[in-house]
This record gives structure tokens, C-alpha cells and sequence, in this order.
């Protein structure tokens, strides 16, 4: 078992990583006997593991309710925080009551940020069970729901009191979405660790192939990368946002095609080359490096261009409406050499535009 914490203050929290961990999960919380509980899950996540949940945590005499929310991006909305919101009521559950997110980014951004507002903010847990919810999204207090017209543009900041992370979920994982995670995984190589990036390039067979010990050291690393910026720097007003390398693109391939379609991480490494080929335009990237970045997210089945209905100028609507803009400039995250990245105000739009029309020429 790997234990870490992630550091904020009198909010800081433990981070647990282990295979196996959800066969003896209740003794890892801090929840006592008749404490009150909702786990909020989804249907592909319920049929597998909410039963057993549910027994472990009623041997431990804990009350718990749950809900089950379909399946999918495209359910990321107010709508369905107000049926969690709803139950939580009927249920009359209290400031006492904790939340527990059991599913991917999707359940864990809804339950966060049901957290956040449910009487002014509850207790919730994260118990991820994707790649890419567990080196990414279910640290760091990040929450939230999609509009129409942007992915993320309502939420909080919240932080978890506990983070469950389970490799075992990931060999039920479909291969589409265990590759979803690799794209942040690799990100967090681009911007903050050259030999971490080296060392991904070395294992990713190994990572593909569900090698526990390799899984466990990466998402660790991840979380440690993750930890040193957001302890610094929770709310991203400054090198936080780092960590959005590639998501200004990517937002805008998922709004652009309907939520869903692209899964996250997918339209993250489509992203990820078209900052890349923004960095090389303004001369501050070597090309060897970025062909780099481009054989190992193919290595990891990804994309490398967004979609091909997509034209260059359906994108700067949607990334002008970005979260990471300000004060109606855009802000990008570019890279200086792989490890090191920075964040750039000044980059011309017909610059981004021709590095996405760059991108869609990539094979």
C-alpha cells in the first residue's frame, strides 16, 4: 500500500494506493458507527461494485443511501446534481452526511461539487475508478458540471476528505478508456518531468499490459506532480494552470462535438499536439521533441488531430469562452522542452489557427 498526502493545510488529506483496497474499505475511512452516507455511482459502476459497497459499509453499521446517475459526459449537468441534491433531501441527510464518489471524472466532478453546495458543503470521498480520474480528476478539489457552450464553466473549489485509489478497478476498465488516462499521464511528463516522461516512454507496454507495480508507481508519481503545484496554488491563479496543458484545444473538441463522443482524454491529446505545434510555430520547441510527444501518445493509441469535420476556426469560440481565459485574452499552456512549460498570453490567434491546421495533416 502507497500512502501520501496531499498537503493544504489544516485541509489536507491522505491519498491511498493499493490493489485490492476495496475489499477492506471502511476501515480506511474516518466514519464512525450510525454515520450517514450516499454513495452516487453510475450504471456501469452500480452493476459491478455498488452491492458490495453497500454490505461493507452496513457491516460497519454506516447508513448509506445511494443513487445511480447514467452513464457519460453529456450528464454532467445541473440538472443531474439536482437529483442528488433532491435525494439528499427526502433522505434528510445533514451537514454530517459524506458523500462517496464511486465512478470516474464524471461521478467524482457531480459528487464534488454536490458536496460544495449541499447545505453550504459536506464531506465527500473519492473512491475513482478510471485511469484518468485517478492520476487526474479526483485530486486537487476541482469541481463541477458542463453548460452548452463550455465544459466546466460551473463549479467550485472542494476538496475530498479521503482519496481511495484502487488499481483493481482498472482490469474491468475498456481499453478506450484506460488509453483516456494515459494522455494526463503523459501530460504531467511534458510539463513538470523530463525523466518521468523518459520513464513512460520505457514502460508503456508495461502500463498497457495492467503491470500492478508500474501502475502503482505511476499514478503515485502523478499524484506527487499534481500535489506540488495545487499545495501551492489551489485556486490557479498562477502555475496551476500548467496542468491544463492541452485542455483549452481539447474543451473545445468536446463542446464542438457533443459531450461524449471524444472521451476526455482523447480530445486532451489531440490538444496536447496542437500545443505542441503552437510551441514549435513561435520557435521555443524543438520539432525532435515534439515528434516525440506525437510517437508515444500514437504508442498509447490516442489521437494526434482533432476531428476531421473540425475546421481550425470552429475552435477559438469555444477557447474564448475557456475557464483559463482572461480578461478576453487566451491563456495557453505551452512547453519549452519536454519537463518545463509555460503559460502564455500573447500568442496571436492566426498562430493557434495554423497549428491546428498543422495538426490535421498528421498522420
Amino acid at each position: 500500500m502507497e500512502k501520501l498526502t496531499f498537503s493544504l493545510g489544516n485541509r489536507s488529506y491522505p491519498i491511498i494506493i493499493s490493489s485490492g483496497l476495496c475489499n477492506n474499505i471502511c476501515s480506511l475511512w474516518h466514519l464512525k458507527i450510525n454515520d450517514k452516507a450516499l454513495i452516487v455511482t453510475n450504471q456501469t459502476l452500480g452493476a459491478l461494485y455498488l452491492d458490495r459497497l453497500i454490505k461493507l459499509m452496513q457491516t460497519a453499521k454506516i447508513q448509506v443511501d445511494h443513487i445511480i446517475l447514467p452513464d457519460g459526459e453529456q450528464y454532467k449537468t445541473l440538472d443531474t446534481i439536482n437529483k442528488i441534491i433532491n435525494l439528499l433531501l427526502k433522505q434528510l441527510h445533514d451537514r454530517n452526511t459524506t458523500l462517496i464518489a464511486l465512478g470516474g471524472g464524471v461521478v467524482g466532478d457531480l459528487t464534488g461539487f454536490a458536496a460544495s453546495i449541499y447545505q453550504r458543503g459536506i464531506r465527500f470521498i473519492q473512491i475513482p475508478t478510471t485511469l484518468l480520474a485517478q492520476v487526474d480528476a479526483s485530486i486537487g478539489g476541482k469541481t463541477g458540471v458542463n453548460h452548452l457552450l463550455g465544459k466546466n464553466m460551473i463549479g467550485s473549489f472542494h476538496q475530498p476528505t479521503l482519496v481511495i485509489i484502487d488499481t483493481d478497478f482498472l482490469i474491468s476498465l475498456p481499453s478506450r478508456e484506460f488509453n483516456s488516462g494515459l494522455s494526463e499521464i503523459i501530460k504531467y511528463g511534458i510539463i513538470l518531468d523530463s525523466t518521468f516522461f523518459q520513464w513512460i516512454e520505457e514502460n508503456l507496454h508495461l502500463l498497457l499490459a495492467l503491470d500492478t507495480s508500474k501502475l502503482i508507481y505511476c499514478i503515485r508519481r502523478c499524484c506527487e506532480l499534481k500535489s506540488s503545484l495545487v499545495s501551492s496554488d489551489e485556486y490557479e491563479i498562477k502555475n496551476r494552470a500548467l496542468l491544463n496543458l492541452g485542455h483549452t484545444f481539447g474543451h473545445a473538441i468536446e463542446a464542438y462535438t457533443g459531450y461524449g463522443k471524444w472521451l476526455h482524454g482523447e480530445a486532451v491529446a489531440a490538444g496536447i499536439v496542437m500545443a505542441v505545434r503552437t510551441a514549435e510555430r513561435l520557435g521555443q520547441f524543438k520539432s525532435i521533441e515534439g515528434n516525440r510527444i506525437v510517437k508515444l501518445l500514437k504508442r498509447a493509441n490516442l489521437p494526434i488531430r482533432g476531428p476531421l469535420e473540425m475546421l481550425p476556426e470552429n475552435y477559438l469560440p469555444y477557447m474564448m469562452r475557456d475557464k483559463k481565459t482572461i480578461s478576453g485574452q487566451l491563456r495557453l499552456i505551452l512547453p519549452l522542452t519536454i519537463g518545463i512549460a509555460e503559460i502564455r498570453h500573447d500568442v496571436p490567434n492566426q498562430l493557434i489557427l495554423e497549428a491546428i491546421n498543422d495538426c490535421q495533416n498528421i498522420h
